[in-house]
C-alpha cells in the first residue's frame, strides 16, 4: 500500500483474523441450529468468538484509516513542496 508494506501486511494479517473468528462463529451458530431440528442440544456459547473476531476486524479497519490519512496528509504536502519548486506560470500569452 503506496510503499507501506509493513502497515499492509499487518493491517491485512489482522483484517483476516477477524474475518475467520466472525466466520468461525457464524459456522458454530449455524451448526446449533441445525442441531435444533432433530433434539435439544446442550447451550453452547460461542459469543467470544464474534466479539473477539469484531473487535479485531474493526482494529485493522481503523488502522487503515489511520494509515490512510496519513498518506493523504503526506501526498499533500508533496504536492505543495512540488508547486514551490515549480516556475513561475505565464498567464497572459496573447493568441498567435
Amino acid at each position: 500500500m503506496a510503499g507501506r508494506i509493513m502497515a499492509g501486511t499487518g493491517q491485512l494479517a489482522l483484517a483476516l483474523t477477524g474475518f475467520v473468528l466472525l466466520i468461525g462463529w457464524w459456522v458454530m451458530k449455524m451448526v446449533e441450529y441445525y442441531e435444533l431440528m432433530y433434539d435439544e442440544p446442550p447451550p453452547k456459547n460461542y459469543a467470544w468468538l464474534g466479539e473477539w473476531g469484531g473487535m479485531i476486524f474493526l482494529a485493522a479497519w481503523l488502522w487503515s484509516l489511520v494509515t490512510s490519512i496519513s498518506l493523504l496528509r503526506e501526498a499533500k504536502q508533496l504536492k505543495l513542496a512540488a508547486d514551490q519548486n515549480a516556475p513561475p506560470r505565464i498567464a497572459d500569452v496573447p493568441d498567435a
